[in-house]
């Protein structure tokens, strides 16, 4: 029996008259509330950006959430949306069109990609209703508080899940997030961040979750174990009884986090799950870390960590703690950069800077609390800025004998060899109105600028785009509307251009790239 925890919570829209007719706002702020870019997995597989580059709208309600995701172009069409106030299951109505289906409730995001969600102005509160994805990519959920979200009682939504994943979701970052519940399954809740079904590259970063019966899962049984990765840092996890979380199969990175008062257990990988828990500091809590309520065994790497007034059970059929002494029985490889906090200050940087409404500061990674610069803006500065289709100076590496294009689609009558013939009248569509090229070599080709040259006639439709390292999916630069691009030179084999958005038909007609 788990003891109750005790008491503690359109880039095109449509039209403007849609807008005014349902209170949205469609409009370019000064800024955002989103501050730097994502980190940990979420970096990985192509990266996350959220809606950065799409229409900003600002909306008070949970059907205004709806009609703004219902209202894009497509539904990848790339939008920023700004909530500010209560969103209520009574003010969250169901809202279908050709670029969404939503379910009255839940703040659903099924089926959609390039999405932001952050809280602005006076701070967004969901309360008693949870968010859920799912077949969803590349999202972003910042600087909001979801509270009490039940699976019993009344109201009830999302399965009583305060953040919920499931079905093929991937690219996630969720941000400075407050996730909070008033007791634990007997009272009717469930978890606050769970993930399972082919959930994929999440990071979960500078959050608190309080005050559950459950942090949360990857994996939502024994059987499913294909999610994952997912990097946890410089969250909070207080008054929560188990799974700060549970690993079934998943690998995660678990760094600068601070535990107090685990009621029963800790981060529980099982099943093959691997985790590696870096500098964290845990305090008045119950075997932090293991494997429990299971024979199936999980993995871990130590490093750094403190525990100060933790107590350990004794091993036994289903019960396999890592303490009193943790020490490492697996190694587990992290593919991005990250600068660790030491462990000693993790209490204080993590109280600094944890949560909503705290300005959306982060670590330094020398303890110390600090604001960003905005990358997210409602007319966002891209990384890279398309200048005149000039030709760069230097050989077009596009041409050379060794190389060759691929893509994700491309339209009928269209070629992925027609973006490196050196012949603007010919050129590369992809099936619908987003896609990816790609110019690959057979050997490692240094470059620091590509050149995308639309066909005549298409000038200008090209919208929102990635350029990605197609050897390894991460993201050199993003930005709108074709021309020159510069990034730090990067050696590689592939680099993809990604488009995320356009106002018509992309007609790509030469993909020049240049040392």
């Amino acid at each position: 029996m788990r003891k109750p925890v005790a008491l503690r919570l359109s880039a095109a829209l449509g039209t403007l008259a849609l807008a005014a007719a349902t209170g949205m706002v469609l409009s370019m702020p000064t800024a955002s509330a989103a501050g730097a870019g994502a980190t940990g997995f979420a970096t990985q597989n192509g990266g996350t950006t959220g809606g950065a580059g799409g229409t900003t709208v600002r909306v008070t309600t949970g059907t205004q959430i709806h009609q703004a995701l219902c209202g894009r172009a497509s539904s990848s069409t790339p939008i920023v949306i700004q909530v500010e106030g209560t969103v209520t299951v009574g003010n969250t109505a169901k809202v279908s069109g050709g670029s969404c289906n939503t379910t009255a409730g839940v703040i659903e995001l099924k089926g959609v990609s390039n999405v932001t969600l952050v809280g602005v102005g006076g701070g967004a509160v969901f309360d008693q209703i949870g968010i859920h994805l799912r077949q969803a990519s590349n999202i972003i959920v910042q600087n909001v508080t979801v509270q009490n979200v039940k699976k019993s009682g009344s109201p009830t939504s999302n399965g009583g899940d305060a953040i919920g994943m499931e079905s093929d979701v991937h690219n996630v970052w969720v941000d400075h997030a407050t996730l909070t519940a008033s007791g634990g399954e007997s009272a009717g809740y469930d978890a606050l961040f769970d993930m399972k079904a082919d959930t994929r590259y999440v990071t979960l970063s500078y959050s608190v979750l309080r005050n559950s019966g459950r942090g949360g899962l990857v994996g939502s049984g024994d059987s499913d174990l294909g999610n994952g990765p997912v990097t946890f840092h410089h969250n909070r996890y207080e008054n929560i009884d188990s799974r700060t979380p549970l690993l079934r199969g998943a690998t995660a990175h678990i760094y600068n986090n601070y535990y107090v008062g685990l009621n029963e257990s800790g981060i529980n990988p099982r099943a093959g799950g691997k985790a590696r828990v870096d500098n964290n500091y845990f305090k008045n809590s119950k075997d932090v870390l293991g494997t429990f309520y299971t024979d199936l065994p999980g993995y871990w790497q130590v490093s750094g960590n403190v525990f100060d007034n933790v107590t350990w059970t004794q091993p036994g059929e289903e019960n396999n703690p890592a303490g009193p002494n943790p020490t490492s029985n697996t190694t587990v490889s992290i593919p991005y950069s990250y600068s660790l906090d030491a462990a000693s200050c993790v209490p204080s940087i993590v109280t600094a800077t944890a949560g909503a409404d705290t300005g959306l500061k982060v670590s330094d990674g020398d303890c110390v609390a600090t604001t960003p610069t905005a990358t997210a803006t409602a007319n966002p500065t891209p990384t890279a800025t398309p200048t005149a289709t000039s030709t760069p100076a230097g050989v077009n590496l596009s041409l050379a004998a060794a190389a060759s294009a691929d893509g994700s689609s491309k339209a009928s009558g269209t070629s992925y060899g027609n973006v490196r013939d050196g012949d603007t009248g010919t050129y590369w569509s992809p099936s619908g109105s987003t896609g990816s090229l790609s110019i690959k070599w057979g050997s490692a080709t240094a470059i620091s600028k590509v050149t995308l040259r639309e066909a005549p006639g298409a000038i200008g439709n090209i919208g929102s785009w990635r350029v990605l390292n197609g050897d390894t999916g991460a993201v050199l630069t993003s930005g709108s509307g074709a021309g020159a691009i510069s990034f730090a030179s990067t050696s590689l084999k592939k680099v993809t251009f990604e488009i995320t958005g356009s106002s018509a038909t992309p007609k790509v007609a030469e993909f020049e790239t240049y040392a």
